[in-house]
């Protein structure tokens, strides 16, 4: 004896699925993350439909030749959970979306306030609550980021997923936030019929993003505090984006490390930017970039990376290698690469 038809089935008699490809939906759209991966998305052919999602007004996000069938384009302040029922409940719904991908953080290191914390943490808790409910929406892939791991003396600088998190009660916004997120989505693994997945993606260097080794080797003169010389692991965007689609089309669930193409010590990156470096003691550190912040706006703060500069970092993606069989492949494009030296790619 045979059941009744599945919820999928029904869905394609009434048409949801007319086109058997995944249909992905991508929060931050907008972000330079976002917009390539939804690009990256539009030439893949097991791909029926993407759903952008984007805080500025729809007609802003330019796609050459759009094909209506394949892209649509929602502005939503995701900030608002109500915003985010109605999108979910609506243009996915009727889209028939099976994957949420979910981008949107706020990327400035300075803002902070109740706003910020609802974009960064409290839209995520809405979409997994939303999203458990929904009738089409089966995954979840969520990018996280290297800075929710601790760093430490005493701890490997090979960091793998079960590393120790930065779950330090006195921390800039932009770190807790990003903690607490990733601590929501972790959560919920196995105890939601979502199939979650967390990328803990290194940091993407470029701009727009909210970098702070980019906004850092924005100046001519990068200072560094005397003595150190750690290790920086980064990830270019073209790598970010391949490891997303890897996760979208993956049946995997769970954590994953992200790394990017480039390991190097700090004073290699900064020569390989065609920067120049100058270590100064490491008292002097925070009080001058909070006076070059105050004078030219930056958003680089000493204070948030000050363990970084003193203790090397670099994410272990074994892990990501073998199950989503992701391995960057995609290096930086240094300004200064011909002037570098010490510059170790792995």
């Amino acid at each position: 004896m045979t059941g009744g038809p599945t919820l999928d089935e029904l869905l394609a008699s009434s048409g949801h699925f007319a086109d058997p490809g995944r249909r992905v939906l991508v929060t931050g759209a907008s972000t330079p993350l976002g917009e390539r991966l939804v690009r990256l998305l539009l030439t893949d052919s097991r791909v029926a439909h993407v759903l952008a999602i984007t805080g500025e007004p729809a007609e802003s996000f330019v796609v050459r030749d759009p094909d209506p069938d394949r892209l649509s384009v929602v502005q939503v302040d995701m900030g608002k959970e109500r915003r985010i029922r109605n999108m979910l409940f609506g243009a996915a719904r009727d889209r028939g979306i099976d994957t949420v991908v979910h981008l949107a953080q706020h990327r400035s290191a300075h803002a902070q306030g109740s706003r910020v914390h609802a974009f960064n943490v409290e839209s995520l808790r809405a979409i997994l609550e939303l999203a458990e409910r929904h009738p089409t929406i089966r995954r979840l892939v969520v990018r996280s980021d290297s800075a929710v791991y601790q760093m430490q003396r005493d701890l490997p600088v090979l960091i793998g997923e079960d590393h120790p998190l930065n779950l330090h009660g006195v921390l800039p916004q932009w770190v807790q936030d990003r903690v607490e997120a990733d601590v929501t989505a972790c959560a919920r693994m196995g105890l939601s019929g979502l199939s979650i997945v967390v990328l803990r993606m290194a940091e993407v260097l470029a701009p727009g993003t909210g970098s702070q080794i980019f906004d850092y080797l924005e100046s001519a003169l990068c200072l560094r505090p005397a003595g150190y010389d750690p290790m920086l692991n980064l990830l270019t965007i073209e790598d970010g984006c391949t490891a997303l689609v890897k996760a979208i089309f993956s049946d995997a669930e769970g954590v994953f490390n992200v790394p990017g193409a480039d390991t190097l010590p700090l004073s290699a990156c900064i020569n390989s930017w065609g920067r120049v470096g100058l270590p100064v003691p490491g008292g002097w550190m925070t009080p001058l970039y909070r006076l070059r912040a105050r004078l030219t706006g930056s958003d680089f703060r000493y204070g948030m990376n000050r363990r970084r500069f003193h203790y090397s970092g670099v994410l272990d993606g074994r892990r990501a290698r073998e199950v989503l069989l992701y391995v960057p492949s995609h290096p930086i494009a240094w300004p200064g690469e011909d002037d570098a030296e010490g510059l170790s790619q792995p």
